[in-house]
C-alpha cells in the first residue's frame, strides 16, 4: 500500500506542477511543504483503511475543508482499520506454519466412507500411504471393501486356499486379515487366466481345465480388478526382478502342492532366500505377540466395519464404512501395552484412529488446522488494538481464541503425530465449539505460562528453536539483528574452538552470549513443536534418565528424549539426566527459564527499546520507508515518549504519526 501511495504522490505532484500558473523557474525551484487536502485524505484512507476514498468522502471533506483528529479517530474505529492492522501483524509475525509442520500424510485418510448402494461399492476411510506398508504389506494398500470384518466368513476371496473358518479377530479383538493378494510390486508376476476363456471363473476351474498345473493351486490368486470383480491369476516369482530371479527351487507339501519358492544355493548375505505361499496368517516381529508384520510378498487386508462418521463429517451421526484397523479406539496395544497416543499408532494394527477418528485426518482437516493456528495470532493482536489496550499486551496477554477446529483439537487431543501441541489450557475449560463452526471464534484464558503471541503454536512452530525465537523477537520487536563480529578468529588449534557452549566459544560468543540467555525464556517450550514441558512431567533432573545414561542406554525405553543422555565435555558429564534446556545454564538463565517470555518482555520494557522499535516499524509501514538519521533525530524520541505517555496506545501512536509534517509533505 505505501508503494501505491508514493507512486500516486509522484503523479499528483507532477499534475500540480503542470497545472501551476507559475514561471518555469518557480515550478522547478519552489517547494511544496504539505500535500493538499485531497491527497492527504487519500493517504489516510489507503494507510488506515486499505482502500481509496469514495467520491462521497472526497466531497464531504472538501466541503468541510480539513481533516481533524476526530476524523482520524473515526477511521481507526472502523473494521477497515482493524483488518489493516491484522494484515500488518500477520506480516510482522510471519504467521504461516504451512511449511513448518512436518506432515508426510501418514495419518491422512483416503476414501469417502460411502456405503455400497446399487452399482456403487463401499469406499471405506483408511490409510493408503506409507503407513499401510506396515499394516497390509505395501504402500497404497487399503482394506478389503467387500468383506465385513465381523462376518468375515460370509465371503471368501480365495476359497481354494483359505481355511474353512477364518478367524476375524484375535483374542483381544484386533482385526486379522480376511483376504490377500500376491505382491506384484516387488516380488511376483501375475498372469490373468480368464483373458481368453471366460469360463475360467476361479482357481479350481483353472486347474480342472488345465490352465495351470495342480501343484500351483496355492499360487493362484483371485484378484479384484477395475470392474470390481474377482479374476483368477497365476502368480510366480518374477524372473525379471533381481531379488526373485534366483528363487527357482519349489518346496512341496505332503499333497504335492508348491508352498514356497526358495533359493537353491544362496550366497552369504542374500536378503531374500524364500517366498512362502500367501495365507491369512500374520508374522510376529521377534516372536512378540502384538507386534505384527505382514507376510513377505503378500498384501494382507482386513475387512471393513460400518459405524458412525468421523468428527469432520458433515453429519457425524450418519453411518459410514471404515477399514477395521482404522476404526479401533484403543488407548494402547492390548498385548504390549505400548501407547497409541504417539506417532507409533499409525503402524500398530491394534490402535486405530481413536474415538470419532480423532487421531486421523483428511486433507481438509489439516488445512483447517493450519489456517486456524495461523489466525490465532491475528486475533490476539486484534483484540489488543481493538480495545485500545497497551500495545505490548500482544506479547504478554493470556487471552486467546479458539474456533471449532482448535476447540476440537485441544479438547479431544486430536492431531496425534502431526501437531505436537500442549493444550493452552485444561481441555475441560477450553470453550466447546462444534468442529463445523470454523468461523466462530470464542475468547478464553490460557494457562499462566503463556505470553501473548510469543507462546502461540504459530510462533513456536514458525520459529522452531530457542535461537530462532530470540532472533525473531529481536528483529520484530527490538529492531535489532545479530551480526557476527568482524574480529579474526583464533587459530584452529586454540582450545576455545572446541568449546561446546556457544556462549563461550570464540567467534560464536559475540552473538550467542546474548542469544543463549535470552533463549532460556523459552526453555520450557519444546523445540520444533508447541509442547510445554511441565515441571511435573519433565522435572529439571530425572534420576532414571541419569542411570540409563551411565549404563550406556541412551534410549531408556523412549522416555528420556528431553534429557542429557550423552556427555561431550565435563559440563555434559555433570549434567547426565538433566533436562536439556538446563545444560550450560547459569543461575540467572535458570531464572529466565522459570520466568518465561513474560519476564523477557518486562525487562525489555524497562530499556525503551520496545517503544522505539514500535515507532520505527509503524513509521516504515505508513511512510513506506525506514526513518532517516535526520528523522530519527527529529521524531523518534518525541514519538516514543508520546507513545509511552499514552499508555502504549497503538492508535495514539498512529494518530500522532499521520499528523506529523513528515507524513504530510511531498518527498
Amino acid at each position: 500500500m505505501p508503494r501505491v501511495r508514493h507512486f500516486l504522490a509522484a503523479l499528483a505532484a507532477f499534475a500540480l506542477l503542470q497545472a501551476a500558473p507559475a514561471s518555469a523557474e518557480e515550478a522547478v525551484c519552489s517547494v511544496v511543504d504539505k500535500v493538499p487536502l485531497e491527497r492527504h485524505l487519500r493517504q489516510l484512507s489507503l494507510d488506515l483503511l486499505g482502500r481509496p476514498p469514495t467520491i462521497e468522502e472526497y466531497r464531504a471533506f472538501q466541503a468541510k475543508g480539513s481533516i481533524t483528529a476526530e476524523d482520524i479517530q473515526q477511521m481507526m474505529d472502523s473494521e477497515g482499520f482493524y483488518e489493516r492492522m491484522r494484515g500488518y501483524h500477520r506480516a510482522l509475525l510471519r504467521s504461516n506454519i504451512n511449511a513448518s509442520v512436518f506432515d508426510n500424510g501418514d495419518t491422512r485418510l483416503t476414501g469417502t466412507g460411502a456405503i455400497a448402494a446399487g452399482t456403487t461399492v463401499n469406499n471405506p476411510y483408511g490409510f493408503r500411504n506409507t503407513t499401510s506398508s506396515s499394516l497390509r504389506g505395501n504402500n497404497n494398500q487399503g482394506c478389503d471393501a467387500f468383506i465385513p470384518q465381523d462376518t468375515c466368513n460370509s465371503q471368501k476371496q480365495d476359497p481354494h486356499a483359505e481355511p474353512a473358518n477364518k478367524v476375524c479377530r484375535d483374542e483381544q479383538g484386533v482385526p486379522l486379515p480376511v483376504s490377500y493378494d500376491y505382491d506384484t510390486t516387488s516380488y511376483y508376476a501375475c498372469n490373468r487366466l480368464d483373458s481368453t476363456d471366460t469360463t475360467i471363473t476361479d482357481c479350481t476351474v483353472a486347474v480342472s481345465k488345465g490352465a495351470i498345473a495342480a501343484k500351483y493351486l496355492y499360487f493362484c490368486d483371485m484378484r479384484r480388478l477395475s470392474d470390481n470383480k474377482l479374476h483368477p491369476h497365476l502368480c510366480l516369482p518374477d524372473p525379471a526382478k533381481n531379488t526373485t530371479v534366483a528363487l527357482t527351487q519349489e518346496e512341496l507339501d505332503s499333497g504335492g502342492k508348491v508352498v514356497a519358492f526358495v533359493h537353491p544355493n544362496p550366497p552369504s548375505g542374500t536378503s531374500l532366500t524364500r517366498l512362502d505361499r500367501c495365507t491369512l496368517d500374520l508374522t510376529l516381529r521377534n516372536g512378540i505377540k502384538g507386534a505384527w508384520v505382514p507376510q513377505r510378498g503378500c498384501f494382507q487386508r482386513e475387512g471393513f466395519v460400518t459405524r458412525s462418521g468421523p468428527f469432520f463429517a458433515t453429519d457425524p451421526s450418519a453411518q459410514v464404512t471404515v477399514c477395521a484397523i482404522e476404526a479401533q479406539e484403543r488407548p494402547s496395544n492390548p498385548w504390549t501395552m505400548e501407547s497409541c497416543e504417539t506417532t507409533r499408532f499409525r503402524s500398530d494394527r491394534s490402535c486405530g484412529c481413536g474415538k470419532d477418528m480423532r487421531r486421523c485426518e483428511v486433507t481438509a482437516v489439516h488445512t483447517a488446522r493450519v489456517d486456524a493456528i495461523n489466525k490465532e495470532q491475528e486475533l490476539i493482536t486484534d483484540s489488543v488494538v481493538r480495545h485500545d489496550e497497551p500495545y505490548f499486551n500482544i506479547l504478554t496477554t493470556r487471552r486467546s481464541f479458539v474456533n471449532g477446529t482448535l476447540s476440537e483439537m485441544y479438547r479431544q487431543q486430536q492431531g496425534v503425530g502431526i501437531f505436537t501441541i500442549t493444550s493452552p489450557a485444561n481441555p475441560d475449560v477450553v470453550p466447546s465449539v462444534p468442529y463445523a463452526q470454523a468461523s466462530t471464534w470464542t475468547e478464553y484464558t490460557r494457562d499462566p505460562q503463556h505470553s501473548g503471541v510469543l507462546t502461540t503454536p504459530s510462533f513456536l512452530y514458525r520459529f522452531p528453536t530457542q535461537r530462532a525465537r530470540v532472533n525473531h523477537f529481536y528483529e520484530a520487536f527490538l529492531c535489532k539483528t545479530f551480526v557476527p563480529s568482524s574480529d579474526p578468529l583464533p587459530p584452529p588449534e586454540d582450545n576455545c574452538n572446541r568449546e561446546n557452549n556457544l556462549a563461550r566459544r570464540c567467534g560464536c560468543n559475540y552473538c550467542h552470549a546474548t542469544i543463549e540467555p535470552t533463549g532460556a525464556h523459552w526453555g520450557r517450550f519444546d523445540e520444533r513443536n508447541s509442547l510445554f514441558l511441565t515441571e511435573e512431567k519433565f522435572p529439571r533432573f530425572d534420576p532414571k534418565c541419569r542411570d540409563c545414561a551411565l549404563a550406556g542406554d541412551t534410549n531408556c525405553g523412549g522416555e528420556c528424549s528431553q534429557y542429557v543422555m550423552q556427555a561431550y565435555d565435563g559440563d555434559g558429564a555433570a549434567s547426565l539426566g538433566m533436562l536439556k534446556t538446563y545444560l550450560y545454564r547459569t543461575a540467572d538463565e535458570e531464572a529466565n527459564i522459570a520466568g518465561g517470555p513474560q519476564l523477557l518482555v518486562r525487562r525489555m520494557l524497562q530499556t525503551g527499546d520496545l517503544e522505539r522499535c514500535a515507532v520505527k516499524r509503524v513509521w516504515s509501514e505508513f511512510l513506506g520507508r525506514p526513518m532517516t538519521a535526520e528523522e530519527q533525530r527529529l521524531y523518534l524520541q518525541e514519538l516514543s515518549e508520546d507513545f509511552s505517555a499514552h499508555n502504549h496506545s497503538l492508535k495514539s501512536l498512529i494518530q500522532k504519526l499521520v499528523t506529523t509534517d513528515a507524513y504530510r509533505r511531498i518527498d
